[in-house]
């Protein structure tokens, strides 16, 4: 039952309106658990925010928070 593709756990907690609000969501896509609603949501939440997704063909140089050449702590920019 070790699903391999799927290493890390992530425990969350809910509120009864949240769960239910879940749930419904879920039984009108005919998602088949609870944990593949909350993947599916979070999978468009990020799409939604312009976060893309790794799809195993980009190489971590491609993931990246800023545009330039990075910056040693102290390089004298005067930010401090």
């Amino acid at each position: 039952m070790n699903d391999l593709t799927r290493p890390e756990r992530l425990q969350i907690m809910l509120t009864q309106e949240e769960l239910a609000a879940l749930d419904d969501w879920r039984f009108a896509r005919r998602m088949p658990s609870r944990a593949a609603a909350v993947r599916e949501l979070l999978k468009r939440g990020l799409q939604a925010e312009g976060i893309q997704l790794a799809d195993g063909k980009m190489r971590s140089r491609d993931f990246g928070v800023t545009d330039g050449p990075l910056r040693a702590a102290g390089s004298g920019d005067g930010g401090e």
